[in-house]
């Protein structure tokens, strides 16, 4: 049985800031080398060629090593960074880690577990193709396993990092002789993405296995509990499978659900609900108390470009890529229901969630004695 989970959220002070995850080891809230996993953002511009993703990963990794962590496992903590702050986002991290049993809170309800692995080595012609979709698909199988899970339904949030394609990774290929699905490596962020969600979605039994035809077009296939990253730092599916099982003890929950749209906060007070915090009929962001710890969202601008039957103009806007408009608008959104900015919103959700919406999960604290999630300052 896996060991209980602790999880937190810190701020990023600056993008190169660790700090705050160093006061909770100081603190005795975790141990450094019992950190498992670390999903956050920062604050950079999303893209190909965004650096501060780079810049946070090593300063977590540094904080750790300083803390007391054998540096050659610390170089193996999945740490998967979304770049993008746009709007009201806040720069932050959301640290998983291990309890000894004698700390955890005992309970035989579901409780928050974790579970990590990295597919086979992805080569540039297979983004986008069924090779891609096989991989990951076996890796989250794998990640599900080491958490502990045998049913697909107990997991709510599969967050991955894929490969995409840039200059040289498409001229390795041509080198071999070999094609790419494209040469333009920004639209291949989504490409990596929407591959990446249908092997979770293969994986969990949501679909069956598709062709390389409906990748990226056939948006009737997708996960409602994949989160799909991409960029230049890895040549693998870097996979973290975050679920419940009984037995494990602990403070946390997870659920999740799907927003349908851009604007729908109920697919939101529907994830937190999902794990177990009692709300009323209709919620207010009163009502959460500092028992969300976070949510995690991805979105997408809807393809037929409307919302709420109302047209916009993201994907015509040759000024500001959809990328940031989108991701801007959901984090106000998921800001306002949850009164705290620090939220986990990621573009490019080909395959995840439904055309124009997308995957929502939420963690929550049900332990006893004063809640550790956010409490926005009062008025």
């Amino acid at each position: 049985m896996p060991d209980a989970i602790e999880v937190r959220k810190v701020p990023l002070h600056n993008v190169s800031d660790a700090s705050e995850l160093g006061k909770l080891i100081d603190d005795g809230v975790m141990a450094a080398d019992r950190v498992i996993a670390i999903i956050g953002k920062t604050e950079g511009n999303g893209g190909v060629n965004d650096y501060t993703r780079i810049i946070a990963d090593r300063a977590f990794r540094e904080i750790l090593v300083e803390k007391g962590a054998d540096p050659a496992k610390v170089k193996e903590i999945p740490i998967v960074w979304s770049g993008g702050t746009d709007g009201v986002i806040s720069p932050h991290a959301t640290v998983f880690a291990t309890l000894p049993a004698e700390q955890a809170e005992p309970s035989d309800e579901p409780r928050l577990t974790v579970g990590f692995a990295m597919s086979e080595h992805l080569l540039p012609e297979e983004i986008g193709y069924t090779p891609m979709i096989t991989k990951v698909a076996d890796a989250v199988k794998v990640a599900m396993e080491r958490a502990g899970i045998t049913d697909p339904a107990d997991v709510h949030y599969v967050q991955t990092k894929t490969p995409l394609l840039t200059i040289h990774t498409i001229r390795d290929a041509k080198s071999r002789g070999k094609s790419v699905w494209t040469e333009h490596t920004h639209e291949s962020m989504d490409l990596s993405n929407g591959c990446t969600a249908l092997g979770i979605a293969v994986a969990l039994g949501e679909i069956e296995m598709p062709t390389d035809a409906d990748v990226m077009a056939n948006r009737d296939l997708f996960s409602s509990v994949a989160s799909c990253s991409s960029g230049v730092e890895l040549d693998q599916a870097q996979v973290v499978v975050v679920g419940n099982a009984r037995g494990v003890g602990g403070r946390y929950r997870i659920g999740h659900s799907v927003m349908q749209n851009a604007l729908d906060q109920d697919g939101i007070w529907a994830a937190i609900k999902d794990a177990g915090l009692d709300l009323p009929e209709r919620p207010h962001v009163s009502d959460i108390q500092g028992r969300l710890v976070n949510v995690f969202l991805k979105c997408e601008a809807s393809l037929d470009g409307t919302v709420n039957g109302r047209r916009n103009a993201m994907l015509d806007d040759s000024d500001v890529h959809w990328h940031r408009q989108i991701k801007s608008c959901v984090g106000g959104v998921t800001a306002a229901v949850t009164g705290d900015p620090a939220c986990f919103v990621s573009v490019s959700a080909a395959h995840q969630g439904p055309e124009g919406g997308g995957p929502v999960a939420a963690i929550v604290d049900l332990g006893s004695g004063e809640p550790t999630g956010y409490r926005p300052p009062s008025p």
